[in-house]
């Protein structure tokens, strides 16, 4: 299948491409299940590809030790951190020094510039379609400027926009975003439906909420 093909491909970059020793046999004892389980049914999905996206990404703390990162995404440089949360015995029954650790863990990579996502697996089995818009609107906040090249800079922006939120929206707060009216909004929402980069969310003749693909 294409993912696994894909998954393949991408983990043999991974593995060739990496010098540090810790890092690489972190790679060849292979990801999680969650980890794998999140690629094949949520970034995959929504994304189609796994670029700039960066597994067991090694991390300093403040403590001049080492952390890893499930997946770092990482494009022109920037820091975003994904991590799969479990919830088996050891989440249920996490002891406060455990519980102490993850949250310095967190506000470390914060304090260092990292947008950090914690997912729970249990969203990843029960709520595929959320945790892919959710992934969309990740990346969006990164790669705002990665938009089809023939968009006009207002169509862009409304792509833009439509990435930033976890949300369906309106033509009225988008033509809040671009200072435009109603009328004209409606004139590029029209044609990005019709290209099928915007899709509308709810409404009949008289359509009310847009947003981006999820599935």
């Amino acid at each position: 299948m294409l993912f696994e093909r894909k998954y393949e491909e991408w983990m043999r970059l991974n593995i060739a491409q990496e010098t540090n020793s810790r890092r690489r046999e972190l790679l060849e004892k292979g990801l999680g299940h969650g980890t794998i389980e999140f690629l094949r049914a949520i970034w995959f999905p929504a994304v189609k590809n796994f670029d700039n996206l960066h597994p067991e990404w090694e991390v300093r703390d403040f403590n001049n030790g080492y952390r890893y990162v499930d997946l770092a995404y990482r494009p022109g440089g920037m820091k975003g951190g994904i991590e799969i949360q479990g919830y088996g015995p050891h989440a249920r029954d996490l002891d406060v020094s455990r519980f102490k650790d993850l949250c310095w863990r967190h506000s470390l990579l914060a304090l260092d510039g990292w947008v950090f996502l914690p997912i729970a697996y249990l969203s990843v089995k029960d709520e595929p379609a959320r945790c892919r818009q959710l992934i969309l609107s990740f990346m969006g906040s990164f790669v705002s400027s990665n938009v089809p090249p023939e968009l006009t800079w207002l169509e862009a922006e409304a792509v833009r926009f439509a990435r930033r939120l976890l949300r369906p929206f309106t033509p009225t707060e988008l033509a809040g975003h671009l200072r435009i009216t109603d009328r004209y909004v409606r004139r590029i929402l029209h044609g990005l439906t019709e290209r099928e980069i915007i899709l509308v969310k709810s409404g009949d003749k008289r359509y009310r909420t847009y947003g981006l693909r999820s599935e």
